[in-house]
């Protein structure tokens, strides 16, 4: 394949600027920066791409004509621009977050394998992080009858208005599940809550767990609470997008972050974790190297989750270089 450019959609972003500086730094001069914003991108050097025109992407993937990769650092409404770039061979890398969306992407595994393109799902944190986590642990007891992940995010951090906006619109989603007490390295025992990650549908398959669930914290215990308190509420648009507006303007807390897998089988229990600061900024990370296996590996053709590519299952460690601090059960939490 003589393809070589490496587009990033939605590269102006609170992730895609993370994500394109990071490939630069790898593939010198590679990097296209795209957008719906014509202006940002220009400014960049790059170019116009719309992922809710999948024909205007179609397009814009013609007349760069030398793409080798995608990320969409931006959630599409559907999977017809992941059709697009796996029909022309393109290797495809997805940050996003949305259950029923990956599971669109995922029914175009033959497709890709037809065309020699291989697109990862579940990049970032959580999902991302979440799932290479829960696989560990899930190994570590030889085959988990039960995971249970926590997420706790800084509610600090200057989020993108796609994130918080995904945020909110998850607390109207009605979840099985009750809150659970977790002790999180570093940050102490907190609450976490039932939230709608798509790890804890894309697991069962992957790993073949019967129960996986998904919890949600904020570094500030009050605003758990509150958020957490508003879930009914929530269930009104008009409150949805109060609350969407109050997170864009208001930044109470830090930017840490923490991620717990915890698998049981039996009387069997294992635990790993990982913390850091800049959540947005390490699913940038995340994405990047996924970006540069499917660059510089040998990744095998059709659409996979990030936990079903041996080659990332040390990425962790490897995070480690960019202030990532990993943990297990059993180990004195990091400093």
């Amino acid at each position: 394949m003589n393809a070589d450019r490496i587009l990033v959609v939605g590269g102006y972003g609170a992730v895609g600027v993370t994500v394109a500086d990071t490939l630069d730094g790898w593939f010198p001069g590679r990097v296209v920066v795209a957008g719906r914003d014509e202006a940002r991108a220009r400014a960049l050097g790059g170019v116009r791409a719309d992922v809710t025109d999948p024909d205007g992407f179609r397009r814009t993937l013609q007349e760069l004509g030398d793409v080798a990769a995608v990320v969409l650092c931006v959630e599409p409404p559907d999977s017809r621009v992941a059709r697009a770039c796996l029909e022309r061979g393109v290797h495809l890398v997805d940050i996003g977050a949305t259950g029923r969306l990956l599971e669109g992407t995922a029914d175009l595994h033959d497709l890709a394998a037809g065309s020699g393109a291989t697109a990862v799902l579940s990049v970032g944190v959580a999902p991302g992080l979440t799932n290479l986590l829960a696989r560990r642990a899930h190994e570590a007891v030889g085959g988990a009858d039960r995971i249970d992940l926590t997420v706790m995010l800084g509610a600090g951090e200057r989020h993108g208005a796609d994130a918080v906006r995904w945020t909110v619109e998850g607390l109207a989603e009605p979840l099985a599940g009750a809150p659970l007490r977790t002790t999180l390295p570093g940050h102490g025992t907190r609450t976490a809550h039932p939230f709608p990650f798509s790890d804890q549908h894309t697991l069962p398959r992957t790993l073949g767990v019967e129960q996986v669930t998904t919890r949600l914290c904020l570094d500030s215990k009050p605003l758990t609470s509150a958020l957490f308190g508003l879930r009914p509420a929530a269930r009104r648009p008009a409150v949805r997008r109060a609350l969407t507006a109050s997170f864009s303007r208001v930044h109470l807390g830090g930017d840490g972050f923490a991620v717990r897998a915890d698998a049981r089988r039996g009387d069997l229990h294992a635990a790993c974790a990982v913390t850091g600061r800049a959540q947005s900024r390490f699913t940038a990370l995340v994405a990047s190297y996924v970006t540069r296996e499917l660059l510089a590996g040998s990744p095998a053709p059709g659409v996979r989750h990030i936990e079903q590519l041996p080659a990332l299952a040390g990425l962790p460690e490897t995070l480690a270089a960019h202030g990532l601090a990993v943990w297990r059960l059993g180990e004195a939490p990091p400093a």
